[in-house]
């Protein structure tokens, strides 16, 4: 995944924590599906091929993921173009390009297989309606498949494939209003558990990349602080709720950007305001790259940046909907 999605989804905070209550309710089997996926995620070991997509653009990543004692240990290779790689070692981060040392980057730099670690399981069926669609090969594997509809038109539709035996999610797709593939990541190769290589946890964090600690310096660069800025959005869709609200320093401007983040359970949205610095650049604009849309625009002295995983019409409703309350 090239810089464009990885600084949008770092942005986004784009670990959701998880709640461990589940409502049954209308599709209710689908929403406990979430729940084994999750767990799958961090508790399995496994080795893959995968592939990401959006319009015509395709990017193949390795993933390899092994649990010791002290935690987990992934490592994420890409297999297009420069070489690029991620190592995620008991709770560090390091990075890799080519055989130079290594370098400061976004750990989700090269691409990750999504993680589908909603906040707000329960109030999922609020806004969203599950469906089991019956079963499905995927990478060899058989796999569930269940599609999430939202209940309005302000997010996507979401579809996964979660292995019958794991609860691994081999496939995920999003999908926009007429049912069109906005983007999607599947395994094209994929060994579940077994006797997979873990040489590389030892040989990454010494030898490969000599020690060095990236995960210290993208904590420093993305730290912040707790807030309350007094600034709302009015016409967030029904559901997204606060989770996050922080002051922080970011690259290339002089005065902290205020920070509020907003999910769903599925998606996130994203809310930056910065004062308006008279740069070329800051004027209004909307882009997209898969089912990341971005959206900023100059109001009065300040600029307004609206990122999420939900379609352009929605960023856009939100960022004219800010207004500050006077707090």
């Amino acid at each position: 995944m090239k810089l464009y999605v990885a600084v949008c989804r770092m942005l986004l905070g784009a670990s959701l924590l998880v709640s461990a209550n589940v409502h049954g309710g209308e599709g209710g089997e689908g929403f406990d599906w979430l729940k084994v996926v999750i767990f799958a995620e961090h508790q399995t070991d496994y080795s893959g091929v995968f592939v990401y997509q959006y319009d015509n653009h395709v990017e193949t990543s390795r993933i390899t993921h092994v649990v010791d004692g002290d935690g987990e240990n992934e490592r994420l290779e890409s297999l297009d173009g420069p070489k690029r790689e991620i190592v995620r070692h008991h709770g560090r981060v390091l990075g890799h390009h080519g055989e130079e040392l290594p370098q400061v980057e976004s750990p989700q730099g090269i691409g990750k297989f999504p993680s589908l670690l909603p906040e707000q399981l329960a109030a999922l069926s609020a806004n969203y309606q599950a469906k089991l669609l019956g079963t499905e090969r995927i990478a060899g594997y058989d796999a569930q498949a269940i599609l999430f509809q939202p209940r309005d038109g302000l997010r996507y539709t979401h579809k996964i494939w979660v292995h019958t035996d794991s609860g691994l999610l081999l496939k995920a797709a999003v999908l926009g209003s007429k049912n069109q593939l906005v983007e999607q990541y599947a395994f094209t190769q994929l060994q579940i558990g077994g006797k997979i290589d873990r040489s590389w946890v030892r040989q990454g964090v010494v030898a490969g990349f000599h020690g060095r600690d990236f995960h210290k310096q993208h904590d420093t660069a993305r730290r912040g602080s707790p807030t309350n800025s007094g600034w709302v959005a009015d016409a967030l869709p029904a559901g997204f709720a606060k989770t996050m609200e922080i002051q922080r320093p970011m690259h290339g401007n002089h005065a902290p950007v205020i920070q509020m983040v907003y999910s769903d359970g599925l998606s996130a949205i994203s809310i930056f305001i910065e004062s308006d610095d008279g740069d070329e650049d800051d004027v209004e604009g909307l882009s997209s790259r898969g089912a990341m849309n971005l959206y900023h625009k100059v109001v009065g002295k300040h600029l307004f940046t609206v990122v999420g995983e939900v379609p352009p019409h929605t960023v856009m409703r939100v960022l004219d909907s800010i207004r500050h309350n006077g707090q």
